[in-house]
């Protein structure tokens, strides 16, 4: 009697957040799927997914995505999947949305904890299943918790900077190995704030001015006529999409509102917010963003752990100030209403570059450029005062603009174009050349302090710094330049297009948290010309690859990008 061959399928994951090593991991969870699997056939096929969180669902992860795909093709090359660890694979309840696919498609899955196929009629294997589930995301959770609890206490009793880069006004310094001797090991130091003498002395500045009766945007006109560079400025690499010509309100008031400027360190500001993707398809998952903490739940050291800008007494008085000329207590409290944005965080004022922000007017959702209302220099600029798109103008021939290009007819054309057109620069090349400006400008800054009768030896020691971090900077450049970002295929762009499935034709009728999705996943991009009251739309899974012209007062004709072919 002859035993079957079959062929196997693997799947693995790993997650690089706590700095694992991506082929290790892979090899040892293969290893523990061979030793399922070599009596019985051959892995013919890998499914590894690296930087996925085990919370993330199957159909969000690229490779289990892609697996997925697989179990649908007739002619995939594998009979069965087999797993090397489940932890990694399962979290929650997704056994229990994702089995039933492999048995719709009759694929066995295979686990070395049940010692082969799970059997779908067996309430053992279903149990063990769950259990692996429910094992991992404790697992997860009480890691947090762990994470969480350890950098609070060590930012309340201890002071210590847990990272990130430094307010306005400070710099990072060197205070020895870092305290984990197995961190201490691998090299790691253990950094401090220290004041900056270039900027510093601004910080001080903002707080005399307003305790002086200066309002936060008249300050911010004082400080752009004397020619101080705005926190863009000062350092390009902090906020990249700025473009530092000018203090805005809002660093004004960050930098007021601060209290690490009084030589205490403070954490737990924000938080990594998990919401449901769509509350009608919870097996989507959860998005994760960067929210705001109220001021009670932020973490302070009990003792200063860096020298004070400002002293306690100043920062109170700044904070009554600001309390004092804002909204009166006794006036009904506002009630926010959060309203659907489709195209939020996508549309760009052509004018300055500058993201538009969504706004509510006459039960319709617009967007809005603020450049005039928030920088101290706009009204020397020629920006229009008042810069607003209507999203019902844009939406609809975005949609059938969408479809049209991504329709099966089109398809190939459409693949050709989006492979074409991407660059051959890496952006990382580009970030590294800005650091590089940033050392000359802090080299140069330190040249003028000595001409001014600074300390020799302190000045001597910064440029030394700097010179080390130019050194590094230049060495990772030059790696960059050699390993430049591969450029994906026009294959692997058709996986990614293929991920939509019929969504682009059925836009229209989808509501706005839908919209948005699918068009972050496209990668859109809106830039409004309010000379003409047009608006260009890009998609692209990195680069611009289509453009239409949309016009408040109608569609006008078509004005094709040079080198593409998806414009319509």
């Amino acid at each position: 009697m002859t035993e079957t061959v079959t062929r196997f399928a693997f799947y693995g994951r790993v997650s690089t957040e706590d700095q694992q090593d991506p082929e290790a991991s892979r090899n040892w969870q293969l290893a523990r799927s061979r030793a399922l699997t070599d009596k019985h056939g051959a892995i013919e096929a890998e499914f590894f997914d690296i930087g996925q969180s085990r919370s993330i669902p199957w159909k969000r992860r690229p490779e289990a995505a892609r697996l997925l795909d697989a179990l649908k093709d007739d002619q995939r090359g594998f009979d069965a999947v087999v797993i090397g660890e489940p932890q990694r694979a399962f979290y929650g309840n997704q056994y229990g949305l994702t089995y039933p696919v492999f048995q719709h498609y009759g694929v066995d899955l295979w686990v070395p904890e049940v010692g082969g196929p799970i059997d779908p009629e067996s309430e053992a294997h279903d149990l063990v299943m769950s259990v692996f589930g429910g094992m991992s995301k404790g697992e997860r959770n009480r890691i947090k918790i762990r994470v969480r609890s350890a950098m609070s206490a060590q930012a309340k009793v201890e002071g210590r900077f847990l990272g990130g880069r430094p307010p306005y006004g400070y710099r990072l310094a060197d205070v020895g190995p870092h305290p984990n001797p197995a961190k201490a090991a691998d090299g790691k130091r253990l950094k401090q704030l220290e004041p900056d003498p270039a900027i510093g002395p601004v910080v001080q500045r903002i707080y005399e001015e307003y305790l002086a009766g200066y309002g936060i945007f008249a300050i911010a006109q004082r400080l752009t006529s004397d020619g101080i560079p705005s926190p863009a400025a000062a350092d390009p690499t902090r906020n990249p999409h700025r473009t530092g010509i000018a203090w805005s309100k809002s660093a004004i008031r960050t930098i007021l509102t601060n209290p690490r400027y009084t030589g205490r360190q403070v954490w737990n500001k924000q938080r990594k917010q998990e919401s449901l993707i769509d509350v009608e398809d919870v097996g989507l998952g959860h998005r994760t963003r960067l929210m705001w903490n109220a001021a009670d739940a932020w973490i302070t050291s009990t003792d200063r752990a860096h020298a004070a800008l400002i002293t306690d007494e100043v920062f109170e008085q700044v904070q009554a100030r600001m309390r004092s000329r804002g909204t009166s207590s006794s006036r009904n409290s506002v009630v926010r209403v959060r309203r659907p944005y489709a195209l939020r965080g996508m549309v760009l004022c052509d004018a300055c570059g500058r993201r538009m922000q969504g706004t509510w007017n006459h039960g319709r959702a617009h967007y809005r450029c603020r450049f005039p209302n928030e920088y101290a220099i706009a009204n020397k600029l020629q920006h229009p005062l008042a810069v607003y798109l209507r999203e019902d103008a844009v939406l609809g021939p975005l949609d059938e603009w969408l479809a049209d290009v991504f329709d099966p007819m089109r398809m190939d054309e459409s693949l050709n174009a989006l492979a074409d057109c991407q660059p051959d620069a890496d952006p990382a090349l580009d970030a590294a050349k800005l650091e590089l400006a940033a050392c000359d400008r802090k080299l140069a800054t330190h040249r003028a302090a000595l001409e001014a009768g600074a300390d020799p030896e302190m000045v001597a020691a910064w440029s030394n710094e700097v010179r080390g971090q130019r050194e590094a900077i230049q060495a990772r450049l030059g790696h960059q330049q050699r390993a430049q970002h591969r450029r994906l295929s026009r294959e692997e762009i058709g996986l990614l297009v293929e991920a939509f499935g019929g969504l682009l034709a059925v836009l229209r009728a989808a509501d706005p948290a839908s919209k948005t999705e699918v068009y972050r996943q496209l990668g859109l991009s809106v830039t409004y010309r309010h000379e003409d009251r047009t608006a260009t739309a890009t998609v692209c899974p990195r680069v611009p690859v289509g453009v239409m012209v949309v016009s408040e007062g109608g569609l006008e004709p078509p004005r094709p990008l040079k080198g593409t072919s998806t414009s319509s």
